[in-house]
């Protein structure tokens, strides 16, 4: 299955991940200065949300490719929705 999104979703996709990345980053640095726990845990967290969000927005986008294809046999729809399946558990 590839990935086809539009412009706008995969915009949103690349500012989650760059803002997790940059989140990450300050996670690292937090670490490194010797900060205090909550605080770390709590940046950690929210990295970990926005690689979700991101993670979910593309699962998204494949369900809806997967649902307005039509094309393809009754086994191909069921094993495109087994492998999507199996992604969007792998985030959960």
């Amino acid at each position: 299955m590839q990935l086809d999104m539009a412009a706008e979703e995969l915009g949103s996709v690349l500012n989650r991940l760059r803002r997790a990345q940059g989140q990450i980053a300050g996670v690292i640095r937090m670490i490194e200065e010797g900060r205090d726990c909550e605080d770390v845990v709590t940046q950690l967290a929210a990295a970990s949300r926005a690689l979700d969000r991101a993670g979910f927005s593309i699962i998204a986008t494949g369900l809806e490719q997967c649902l307005s294809d039509e094309t393809g046999t009754p086994a191909d729809r069921d094993r495109m929705r087994a492998r999507l399946e199996k992604l969007f558990l792998s985030l959960a």
